[in-house]
Parts: structure tokens; sequence; C-alpha cells
């Protein structure tokens, strides 16, 4: 006969920050389980107005009448007496920032992380877009305890998802993020079960990191194959977006490119050059040529490529580089 376990009484606080946290503290509410508090990022400017912007968690916060805590800094004295006073048993991390010591060695039951990617693999910021970039065919999501370093704690659970050969960011970020909430409620419900089996993350010697994309990053290489070409644009699609530079006649113009389609073929063409008609627009490369469908100019919307070209004059001689 089974011993009978009975279910601990968790409280619960949830931090996290954009959409992709959302989902998941969604989850926990619906469930009916008891979310004493959010800790979410500061209001920030944004646009014209420079108007404060909510996080999208504070925002469903608020909704549901769940208090928000939204500190500047985590280690002050101040935050900390307010969290402790919440007398919280179980910390949740849903893309939100690393936390001091103090703070996940709070709760009774520990501060678990949600990490989009299969740990140890892809730890860092951006493991959706890398992912993609490097050409994965799998990915997954993992919630496990934090330590003391990054993405590095024991694993509660992880579930593996399959990458399309032509799947975005943003598209694998919104499969991953309802992925993510159902695990986040798996995990918890092990936790109030107290049916935890954790598992040490292995150690690979060709691990792929996840690190904080920059400008740099985003800009396309035309040297390297077609492939990699096609990976690294739908890897920063829609954002932080693959950038190139247009160079046509004595005009420079920062090109953004969200959308493409391989067209593979052999040519002696010199990679970034282009091939325009009045509605497409292909650029050489090695192994073939990239049609670009979706693009952006300066001070322009994003656009369908043959809208682009119904006011854009491009030269014979215009390439990209």
């Amino acid at each position: 006969m089974k011993e009978y376990k009975e279910k601990r009484n968790l409280r619960i606080i949830f931090m996290g920050t954009p959409d992709f946290a959302v989902a998941g503290l969604n989850k926990l509410v619906a469930a009916g389980y008891q979310v004493v508090g959010v800790i979410t990022a500061p209001d920030r400017p944004a646009g014209r107005g420079r108007k404060l912007k909510q996080s999208a968690v504070k925002e469903y916060a608020v909704s549901k009448a769940i208090k928000v805590l939204q500190p500047t800094n985590l280690k002050n004295e101040a935050f900390l007496e307010e969290l402790k006073s919440l007398n919280a048993n179980l910390q949740i991390v849903v893309a939100f920032r690393m936390l001091p010591k103090v703070v996940w060695q709070m709760p009774e039951y520990g501060t678990f992380n949600l990490h989009a990617s299969l740990l140890p693999q892809y730890r860092g910021a951006a493991p959706i877009n890398w992912a993609i970039m490097n050409g994965e065919t799998k990915t997954g999501v993992t919630t496990f305890f934090i330590d003391e370093k990054i993405d590095t704690g024991e694993i509660i659970l992880q579930e593996s998802i399959e990458i399309g050969l032509t799947e975005s960011a943003g598209e694998l970020h919104d499969k991953l993020m309802e992925l993510g909430a159902s695990l986040i409620l798996k995990t918890v419900d092990k936790i109030e079960r107290n049916e935890i089996a954790l598992e040490k993350q292995p150690g690979f010697k060709d691990l792929k990191t996840a690190h904080k994309i920059h400008r740099e990053t985003c800009e396309i290489d035309w040297s390297k194959s077609l492939i990699e070409i096609f990976n690294h644009i739908r890897g920063l699609s829609p954002y932080p977006t693959a950038w190139t530079t247009l160079y046509n006649e004595e005009e420079e113009l920062q090109l953004k490119v969200f959308k493409t389609e391989l067209e593979k073929e052999d040519h002696d063409y010199t990679s970034g050059k282009i091939f325009a008609t009045k509605k497409t627009l292909k650029v050489a490369a090695k192994e073939g040529y990239l049609n670009l469908l979706e693009i952006q100019l300066p001070g322009k919307r994003k656009m369908k490529t043959h809208e682009v070209l119904n006011g854009l004059q491009l030269s014979k001689n215009a390439y990209v580089g």
C-alpha cells in the first residue's frame, strides 16, 4: 500500500519580467496556488513620450490583485525585510535577473528557475536565439534549483521539443513559453507533494553557451555558408534582428532582415552581390542565394520585400556586406 504524503502548504513568490514569465504565473494562479507576491523590474520610460511602462508580469499581477515588489537593489535591507514579511516558502524565477544568495536561500523549499534550454547546454541570457543560430534541431525547457553559479543548479524536470527547419526565434519563444509554463506547474506539484528527485547537471566537453547578444552579434557575415546565414537571421527574428549594410552607389543603408528563404545553386558570384527584380531581392552566398522576404530600411517599418522595392532604386552594382 502506497504511503500517503500530506501536501505542503505552499506560499509562493514569483519573480519575472516579460511575457515569457506571465504564462507560468498565470498557470499557477489558475491552478489555485497561493502566490503571495511578485517581484519584477521597476517601471521604465518607453516610447516617444517616455512614459513609464510596467513590465508584463506587473500588469498581470496588478490585474489579479497580487502584491508587487520592484526593487532596484536586491540586497537592499528594506526590500529584504519586506520579502521576509511575506513568509513565502517557495520562490520561482522566470526571465528575471541573477539573485543574491540572501534571496535565493530564503525560502524553506528553495528557489527554482525555469530556463529555456536543455541544461547544461545553452546556459546564459539568450538560449532561444543561440539554439537556432547554431542550427540545433531540438531544444527544451528545464527547471532547476538555483545555486551560486549561473544556470548550474540541480535539475528538477526537463522537457524537449523539436525546432522546425524554418522556425524563427519568435515562433520558438512562443512554443517554449507554453511548454515552460506547464513544466512550472508540474514542478510545483512535485514540490507540494515532496516528490522531487534531483539530478546533477552532466558535464560535457562541448558545452554551448547562450551569452547576451549585442549589436555586433547581429551583423550578418556574408562570408559564411548559406545555411549559417539563414540560421543566423531566423535566430534573431523578430528581435533583436539581424542586420547588414546595403551599399547602393554612394548610399549606405543599414538593412534589417527578418525572414529569408534558401535557394541552393552553384554559382561564381561574390558573396553579398545583390540580384533584384521589381518584386524580389536575393543575395549571393556560398552554395546558393538567400531570398530576402521581410526587411526594414532606416526610419521605415518592417515590410515585405516587394513593398520596399516599390520605393527603392537599386543600382546594378549594389551589394551587402
